[in-house]
């Protein structure tokens, strides 16, 4: 499925089962790339919302830039985990930067437990060190 038109970055969406009406914890993961965004225009996601849910976006190549209803304006890059929890609800918009030639990353989106689908919205941004051992990194 296109994401933002037909010229930008296709997304392969992984569901665990199409059958049963609750399909556990992760309700489906979101591959998308590695795509030439010089060539297909890159990710452009115009703000829309999201509730009851959780999102885990982690790239492998490129660069995007995320701002929601919150207020935050960050950016998604290689070995780094944002978190979004929708809750209550929130609206974000995702966009690959001016600096990306190549996206390559995926999404998880993680169903929140009953008792926690009205919960606050939120967003962090986790960014390790990057790790070497033995000539090899992550």
């Amino acid at each position: 499925m296109p994401l933002g038109g037909p010229r930008v970055t296709r997304v392969r969406r992984t569901l665990p089962q199409r059958a049963p009406s609750f399909v556990g914890a992760w309700c489906f993961v979101d591959h998308y790339g590695p795509d030439d965004v010089v060539l297909r225009g890159g990710m452009d996601v115009p703000p829309h919302p999201h509730t009851a849910l959780q999102t885990a976006t982690w790239l492998f190549e490129g660069e995007m830039e995320h701002r929601d209803s919150l207020g935050t304006h960050a950016y998604v890059r290689p070995g780094e985990l944002n978190l979004m929890t929708g809750g209550r609800g929130i609206s974000h918009s995702e966009v690959s930067t001016a600096r990306t030639t190549t996206l390559h990353g995926v999404q998880l989106w993680v169903a929140l437990p009953g008792e926690h689908r009205e919960t606050a919205r939120d967003f962090q941004r986790y960014a390790p060190p990057p790790i070497r051992k033995d000539g090899a990194g992550i």
